[in-house]
C-alpha cells in the first residue's frame, strides 16, 4: 500500500463563494487535461500524493499550508465533475464533516448506476469504512478524523469494470490547533493493518521533535499499531481474544488492581506460592498511556470485549472490522499485550518529514527535491495545455514556484 501523512494548521472560517467557483472552474480544466493526457486511473494515484494534492490545491489558488485546502479542494473537484463522472471516469464521495458519512450511500448508488454488482460495492464500502477505523483506532495520534473523501476510476469500455480508488481523509487536533491528513492508495495492497507508510509528509512542528517530545511522556504521545514493529502487538491481540473473554480480563483486572503510584514492583512468596503486585513505575513506563488509562469505569469495553471474544476473529484485521471496537479497545489490548506479555507496540509517528521544516541545507532533514520538482514540472505542463488565458497560466505558475 502507498500511504502518506500530512499536518497542517488547523484552519476556521468559510471559503468565499468567488474564491470556490474559481477552483471548480480551474479544477475542471485541471481534471480533463490530467484524465486526456493520463486516464482516470491516474487521476486517482495522484490523488494518493499528499505532494501532488498539496500542489494541485496551490494551483487552484487555496492556501498552501492551510487545513481548509483539504476539504475544500475536495469540494471543489468533486463539483467541477458533477454530471461528468461517467464520462471522465472518476467518481468523488464524501467530504467534510456529516457528509463523510454518506460515502457508503454514494458507493452504493454508484454501483448500481455503473452495474458494478454487490461484491464489488461491499468491497469499496468495506475498504472505506476500514481506511478510517485504521487512522482513528490503529494511528492513534491525538487527531480526530472530520474529513473522509472515497475517490474511485473505473475502466473504460468494460461494464462493472473497475480501476483503482484513494482515500485523503484528515483529523483535527485541537490542543495544538492543527491538522493531519492521510492518503491510501489501493495499488499494491497486501494488508489493510499492516503500513509500510511510504511518502508520508508533515507541514507545521518536526515529527522528529515530536517523536522525542513523546518518550518523554508529553501529550503528543503517538501509539502506532500500524507499523511494521507493532507485528507481535497485532499478533497478540488477536490471540488474546481467541482464548477467551476470561482469560483476558484477569490481564486488565491486574492492571486495574495494580496501577498506582508506587514506584517499584512487589513480591511475596511463602514456599512454592508467589504473589506479584504489579506497578507501573513512571520512569520505565514514562513513555506509554497507560499511566492516564482508567481501566475501572470502562464498563463498555468489557462489553466490547465480549463481544469480540465470542466472535473469535482470526485476524487482526477482522478484530478491527467488528462494530464498536474502537480507539480503546485496540489501546487496551496493546497496553495488555506489552505491560503483561512483553509485546511492545511502535510509538513512532508514521508522519516521517516536513513541508515547512526541509531546507536546502539539510536542516533539520533534505528536502525531497526529485518528488517536488517532478510534481511541480507535471503541474506546469497541465497548467499550459489548459484553455485557460494567457495571463492566467503565467499567475498560476508563478505560484506554483513561490507557494508562500
Amino acid at each position: 500500500m502507498q500511504r502518506g501523512v500530512a499536518t497542517f494548521t488547523l484552519d476556521y472560517g468559510k471559503c468565499p463563494k468567488w474564491l470556490f467557483d474559481r477552483m471548480v472552474a480551474l479544477g475542471r480544466e485541471m481534471v480533463d487535461v490530467i484524465v486526456a493526457e493520463e486516464g482516470p486511473d491516474e487521476f486517482v494515484k495522484r490523488i494518493a500524493d499528499p505532494v501532488w494534492f498539496q500542489s494541485l490545491g496551490t494551483v487552484l489558488a487555496f492556501d498552501w499550508n492551510a487545513s481548509g485546502l483539504t476539504t475544500i479542494l475536495t469540494a471543489a473537484l468533486k463539483e467541477a465533475i458533477r454530471g461528468r463522472e461517467r464520462e471522465l471516469g472518476i467518481f468523488i464521495c464524501g467530504g467534510k464533516g456529516k457528509t463523510s458519512l454518506k460515502v457508503p450511500d454514494e458507493i452504493t448508488n454508484w454501483g448500481a448506476r455503473l452495474g458494478l454488482g454487490e461484491e464489488k460495492t461491499n468491497a469499496l464500502i468495506y475498504n472505506s469504512k476500514m481506511s478510517a477505523k485504521v487512522d482513528s483506532s490503529l494511528v492513534q495520534d491525538n487527531y480526530s478524523i472530520y474529513h473522509h473523501s472515497f475517490f474511485f476510476s473505473r475502466l473504460a469500455g468494460k461494464k462493472g469494470s473497475m480501476g483503482s480508488w484513494a482515500v485523503v481523509q484528515q483529523g483535527m487536533n485541537i490542543g495544538n490547533q492543527t491538522a493531519r491528513r492521510y492518503h491510501w492508495y489501493s495499488e499494491n495492497i497486501k494488508d489493510l493493518v499492516c503500513e509500510p507508510h511510504s511518502g508520508i509528509s508533515q507541514l507545521g512542528e518536526n515529527p522528529a521533535r515530536n517523536a522525542s517530545h513523546s518518550d518523554a511522556g508529553g501529550a503528543d504521545t503517538v501509539l502506532n499499531l500500524v507499523a511494521k514493529e507493532s507485528d507481535k502487538t497485532r499478533q497478540l491481540s488477536t490471540e488474546m481474544v481467541g482464548i477467551g473473554y476470561n482469560t483476558i480480563m484477569k490481564d486488565i483486572q491486574l492492571l486495574r488492581r495494580h496501577s498506582s503510584h508506587l514506584s517499584q514492583m512487589a513480591k511475596f512468596g511463602i514456599g512454592p506460592e508467589q504473589l506479584t503486585l504489579l506497578n507501573l513505575e513512571n520512569t520505565e513506563f514514562d513513555y506509554h498511556p497507560v499511566v492516564n488509562e482508567d481501566f475501572s469505569k470502562s464498563k463498555y469495553l468489557e462489553k466490547i470485549l465480549w463481544k469480540v471474544c465470542d466472535v473469535k476473529p482470526e485476524n487482526y484485521e477482522k478484530l478491527l472490522s467488528l462494530q464498536g471496537v474502537g480507539p480503546k479497545t485496540m489501546r487496551a489490548l496493546a497496553l495488555v499485550g506489552e505491560v503483561i506479555y512483553g509485546a511492545k507496540p511502535s510509538y513512532e509517528d508514521p508522519a516521517r518529514y516536513s513541508f515547512a521544516h526541509g531546507g536546502k541545507d539539510s536542516t533539520p532533514y533534505p528536502v525531497d527535491c526529485t518528488t517536488y520538482d517532478f510534481t511541480i514540472n507535471k503541474m506546469r505542463e497541465y497548467v499550459e495545455k489548459t484553455k485557460l488565458a494567457g495571463s492566467e497560466k503565467r499567475k498560476i505558475i508563478n505560484k506554483l514556484d513561490n507557494p508562500e
